[in-house]
């Protein structure tokens, strides 16, 4: 049925219409595999420029009670909660020159947080830190990172420069076996895999991406030495240069500016245009962080994601790009809500209903709601008038109405991670910078001199690909290494037909070990806090163990199974949403449904952390199994 458009200064059957187009143009039958692999003749992409000279060390062969893959938020988290535990005899393995995660790689210039800091830095009250801005920038966020490391010890702990090569299970001495590049041969009771997923960068798989004679490089290994300047810009080196971006996602809103300021001409190639909303940062109020009552920051982490999971709070605590359209998505349907009293005579005339006998009172009383409220198309039109707000704001600002056009999104707004940022749309009033919109195409050709879109060729001297990390790959290709657990069971075959956990962390077949990810767990915005609950879940669940005396620990079948079933019928919430989605990383390039099972926690984060708190409050362990041999 078409929705009434009288009240609207937009018409949502139009809009409806053009975003299908938009979706449909975008399709690509290859999903994932139109990324090229960084591998081979591309492996230059992913070495380090951060280091000066290759670290060179004795091998370890040793034993360790824990060890943590990864030195990003996640592994430090780990390694933080597990001294708080009193457990101090773990090791972290890092392949970067330092701790930092995504932020150790990321150092283009413009590199910064789209996540209020003063949520997004974990241990601010344990530490003392004030950031120096709402949103912090990439530099100090590293620096924080350092900061955690220095307080806690963490360099007494951590192999830098190392890559794990593999992590094999023993199931006679109930140890895994970890290698590494360095020749480490690491025995560890326990393995916590928090590699993260946004730490190997992706190209795309265009033909002749091997023929460009000029120079390349990925965002996430940005080359100074071409460009000059440094992570604020300045890029002097470029002011002589024609570059070339490939990518219009959260990176390249971030960077492009800073290019177009310097370089003599830059292109900027997009498929798809990201959502440009106003970012307004300021300075922190230090005075405000100063005089905030213990607990502050936990309580501002759960009134962040109870907003963007359409929770309801007494007031916004972080009032930013973010919660304001949540609150605009959420916030007039309160009002159309049912009375009690017509909620109360449901409940009682559903006795007499075959359809709640079939779905179960809850799913009864959930779909009577939403039918009252028409809630799809409620929060359908709420999206589009956020959404004609940034494409707006695109016409507003950009001069060029053809370059504005092609500027606007038309998809709802979180189909995408959504950019707050004051400078990008402006970059291209600029005579130097040049969008070249393929219209969902992506680009056709590299060739010896630049890029061939359109049979038209851009001659370039440096491009440059802001083309993100891998996402929704198989598991051992993204972490670099494979893992075989019992029965040399690996990883790969276990999930090749779907995701298999419990609570997302275990998975039957790989005892002792812990997966920290958004897979079938709670998925954040500000990713550091989902870290942070999975890390003191995780510490609890080992000292546990050590208490019990017990040297294996697996989750058991029937928990695993449960697991799954809640994950695969919460996932029908989203389904639709994400169907509907323009392609992208969060949809799995617009192929979804094939492996349901693969989602996050449908219930979302505050409700899945709640989840695990109960759990742990009940002191059984309920679902993982113990031996004591």
């Amino acid at each position: 049925m078409a929705i009434q458009t009288n009240t609207y200064d937009f018409d949502p059957d139009a809009l409806a219409k053009k975003y299908r187009i938009e979706r449909d143009k975008r399709l690509r039958q290859d999903g994932n595999d139109q990324y090229q692999e960084i591998s081979g003749e591309f492996s230059y992409f992913a070495e380090d420029p951060y280091i000066n000279k290759e670290l060179e060390r004795d091998p370890f062969e040793d034993e360790v009670e824990v060890l943590i893959v990864g030195g990003g938020f996640g592994g430090m988290l780990a390694a933080v909660r597990l001294r708080e535990a009193g457990i101090d005899n773990f090791r972290i393995i890092e392949k970067g020159g330092n701790f930092g995660g995504t932020w150790y790689w990321n150092r283009y210039p413009g590199a910064s947080c789209d996540i209020e800091s003063y949520i997004y830095f974990p241990l601010l009250e344990e530490t003392g830190f004030i950031p120096k801005k709402k949103y912090t920038d990439a530099a100090e966020t590293l620096e924080y990172c350092h900061i955690i490391c220095e307080k806690y010890q963490l360099y007494d702990n951590a192999c830098l420069q190392t890559e794990v090569t593999s992590t094999v299970w023993d199931e006679d001495i109930n140890r895994w076996i970890v290698s590494t590049n360095k020749k480490d041969k690491i025995k560890a009771r326990f393995v916590v895999h928090s590699n993260g997923p946004l730490n190997r960068p992706k190209l795309p798989a265009i033909k002749g991406i091997n023929n460009f004679n000029g120079h390349t490089f990925h965002t996430s290994r940005w080359d100074y030495d071409y460009t000059g300047g440094d992570s604020n810009g300045n890029l002097s080196n470029l002011k002589d240069k024609r570059v070339a971006v490939i990518g219009t996602g959260a990176t390249a809103v971030q960077c492009v500016p800073h290019i177009g300021e310097s370089a003599k001409e830059l292109f900027v190639f997009q498929r798809t245009p990201s959502s440009i909303d106003v970012r307004n940062n300021h300075a922190t109020d230090t005075d405000w962080i100063l005089n905030q009552k213990p607990g502050w920051h936990q309580k501002r982490r759960d009134n962040f994601e109870t907003l963007l999971t359409g929770g309801q709070v007494k007031k916004d605590l972080v009032s930013d790009g973010w919660t304001e359209a949540f609150r605009l998505l959420f916030g007039n349907l309160r009002d159309k809500a049912p009375s009690r009293f017509k909620i109360g005579i449901w409940a009682l005339m559903s006795v007499f209903s075959i359809d709640m006998y079939k779905s179960g009172f809850r799913k009864f009383m959930t779909k009577k709601v939403s039918d009252y409220m028409d809630l799809a198309n409620a929060l359908q039109i709420a999206d589009y008038q956020k959404m004609e707000m940034v494409r707006a704001r695109a016409e507003e600002i950009v001069n060029d109405k053809e370059t504005a056009e092609s500027l606007k999104p038309y998809y709802n707004q979180f189909c995408k991670r959504p950019c707050f940022h004051d400078e990008y749309l402006a970059t291209y009033n600029r005579d130097n910078v040049h969008l070249i919109d393929t219209d969902g195409k992506g680009l056709e050709e590299l060739s010896e001199n630049g890029i061939i879109f359109n049979d038209v060729e851009y001659e370039v001297d440096c491009i440059i690909f802001a083309t993100g990390f891998e996402v929704g790959t198989d598991y051992s290709r993204r972490s670099g290494y494979q893992i075989k657990g019992v029965d040399n069971l690996t990883v790969s075959d276990k999930w090749k037909k779907g995701l298999a956990t419990f609570h997302g962390m275990h998975s039957r077949g790989f005892p002792n070990c812990f997966f920290f990810g958004h897979a079938q767990s709670g998925f954040t915005a500000s990713y550091t806090y989902s870290l942070d609950e999975q890390s003191i879940h995780m510490a609890y669940i080992i000292k546990e163990a050590s208490k019990r005396g017990s040297t294996r620990i697996e989750t058991s079948k029937e928990a695993e199974e449960s697991w799954i079933n809640t994950i695969i019928e919460k996932a029908r919430l989203t389904a639709s949403f994400q169907e509907n989605c323009t392609p992208g990383y969060y949809n799995n390039e617009g192929k979804i449904n094939q492996t349901p099972q693969n989602n996050t926690y449908g219930g979302g984060p505050i409700e899945f952390f709640s989840l695990l708190r109960k759990w742990r409050s009940k002191g059984d362990l309920r679902g993982l199994e113990f031996n004591n041999k």
